[in-house]
């Protein structure tokens, strides 16, 4: 008489969590996008106001400047590295916006000058890191404290409010059926993503981010140019840097020298949320979009939940370790 196999205890178990691995590695997205739907469940089942079209409307506005940050930090995390000075290089074009333009400028030329501001600090963050080879950590921290200070020193510590149209455009909008309201912002963000998407999926320029994230020295040895490559992410960045400045001067008609200190970081959070590796080479810009609203969705649910903004700050935290986590799991048990 013979006996069936037995199945090793935890086999199952085994092929189970690799299968979860080799998902969550094929699309990093599906974590993220579960965690979002849930979220919105469970604060549309605790409070009466979060799912109405007015606070969903509210909540995709405040997503507007993270989302955007997040955009350039996502191309500058595919490649391994990270930027902490985006959000003071944003809040620099706000104030070259503004200045510029209540001093008698052209608000289109104001922003002109303001997008080349941004610009050019992405280009010498890329530079610094690819011609001198510094920890891109390193790099971005220092212009981080450099970037504030100028941006202080530019405004002499003042605020300058908006006096165009043209500046406070992207906050400008109208109800969509009498319901909805839509801001330029939200359409310029959409397009943004889109042309970001199809750059990275289907452009050889997105193949060598994605390679140089990877291995930068296979990506070498097959012909591409990786210094070339990282440099070009730092100064597409700066380029949406300057649009996340338009956008935050639509949503706050006021150009402050001490606004947004902690953008740096939920733009990074959002990445990360969103399934991005922190390692480089893999997400993508449709899992930056799910963190930016997960952030904000977190944020709008426990408010109206009255929970402390401490705990908020508790929670976004931990969602940041866990994909973080998470992340380190799927890459481990793909090898």
């Amino acid at each position: 008489m013979t006996t069936a196999p037995t199945r090793p205890r935890g086999a199952s178990t085994t092929r189970t969590a690799g299968g979860v691995a080799e998902r969550l590695l094929r699309n990093p997205t599906l974590g993220p996008l579960a965690a979002l739907v849930l979220a919105i469940v469970v604060f549309s089942v605790t409070t009466d106001t979060f799912l109405t079209l007015d606070n969903v409307s509210l909540v995709v506005q405040q997503s507007l400047i993270v989302a955007t940050l997040a955009l350039g930090q996502t191309l500058i995390i595919l490649t391994a590295g990270i930027d902490l000075a985006n959000a003071s290089i944003m809040v620099l074009g706000t104030l070259v916006f503004a200045k510029m333009a209540q001093q008698g400028t052209s608000p289109l030329l104001a922003m002109l000058i303001g997008a080349v501001v941004c610009t050019g600090l992405g280009a010498v963050s890329g530079a610094l890191v690819t011609r001198l080879k510094l920890p891109p950590f390193i790099v971005t921290l220092g212009m981080l404290t450099i970037v504030t200070a100028l941006g202080r020193l530019y405004s002499e510590g003042n605020s300058w409010p908006v006096t165009s149209d043209l500046l406070g455009f992207l906050g400008s909008g109208s109800y969509l059926f009498g319901y909805f309201y839509v801001t330029p912002g939200m359409l310029l963000m959409v397009v943004m993503f889109v042309l970001t998407w199809y750059a990275l999926a289907h452009t050889a320029w997105g193949k060598h981010v994605y390679a140089v994230g990877n291995d930068p020295e296979a990506a070498r040895l097959t012909g591409i140019h990786v210094d070339r490559t990282v440099f070009s992410v730092y100064v597409v960045a700066g380029i949406i840097y300057a649009i996340a400045a338009w956008q935050a001067l639509g949503r706050i008609p006021n150009a402050d020298p001490n606004a947004f200190q902690t953008g740096n970081l939920d733009s990074i959070t959002a990445v990360v949320i969103g399934g991005t590796s922190l390692f480089g080479g893999r997400g993508g810009v449709w899992g930056t979009v799910v963190g930016a609203f997960i952030v904000a969705v977190l944020r709008s649910g426990l408010t109206q939940a009255g929970i402390d903004s401490l705990y908020q700050d508790v929670a976004t935290g931990i969602l940041v370790i866990a994909a973080v986590t998470l992340d380190q799991w799927a890459r481990r048990r793909s090898l």
